[in-house]
């Protein structure tokens, strides 16, 4: 059976953090609320629980999920290098809605499906969100929908699509914006645009130099 938390009430909040964490721990699904649309979380270091994320989604392992981090340190743990632009798109947008994706740490263990040995980060801007990771750690976060369904953007969207796959659902209220976060491929020598969302490319663009050739990423 699923546990849901009203995290607008700070005692409910507390013990549903502590549920979530212990929930995680235990390789088991997670829905939290973030600054885009609520979030599907799994521990990023325990295999099967990504493979159980994947599962719940009805996505493969060819759709890896992005990690989100509680801190910046947190981030430069995962990843081999930020190239000549991260630190100063990190500054400029963390926390927030801006996914970065980067070659991954070699010394990591984990497996987040095929992700040709990058990783997609992203430090979002929500208390309850940003509560957890500090608890837990980094988490292979999706979005909370069955894959080709709308995202959700309340704890009981999510509940309705996901249902007794999560065990702990915590309710964050409805998100402020449904804008998936914007995600931009630092791999290359010139960050490229990869999928348009909460960060502007205008606003991007004052920071860094940008590329928006290419294929546009499917949503997550």
């Amino acid at each position: 059976m699923s546990a849901r938390y009203d995290c607008a009430d700070q005692a409910t909040r507390a013990e549903g953090i502590k549920a979530a964490a212990l929930a995680l721990r235990s390789g088991e699904l997670v829905v939290l609320p973030t600054d885009t649309v609520y979030g599907l979380g799994a521990d990023a270091f325990y295999p099967s629980a990504v493979m159980s994320l994947l599962a719940a989604k009805g996505r493969g392992r060819d759709m890896p999920p992005p990690v989100l981090v509680g801190t910046v340190r947190a981030a430069t743990a995962l990843i081999e290098d930020l190239g000549p632009y991260g630190k100063d798109l990190i500054d400029e947008f963390w926390p927030g809605g801006l996914t970065l994706v980067c070659r991954a740490s070699r010394s990591l263990n984990w497996d987040l499906g095929d992700t040709r040995g990058t990783v997609a980060v992203r430090m979002p801007l929500h208390p309850v969100a940003i509560e957890l990771l500090k608890e837990t750690g980094p988490l292979a976060v999706s979005s909370a929908n069955r894959t080709g369904s709308p995202p959700a953007t309340t704890a009981a969207e999510a509940e309705e699509q996901l249902g007794d796959a999560v065990s702990v659902y915590l309710d964050g209220g409805p998100c402020a914006a449904d804008v998936p976060s914007t995600i931009v491929d630092l791999t290359g020598s010139v960050p490229r645009l990869l999928r348009a969302g909460a960060v502007s490319v205008g606003r991007l663009r004052e920071v860094a130099a940008l590329s928006t050739g290419g294929d546009a990423a499917p949503g997550g």
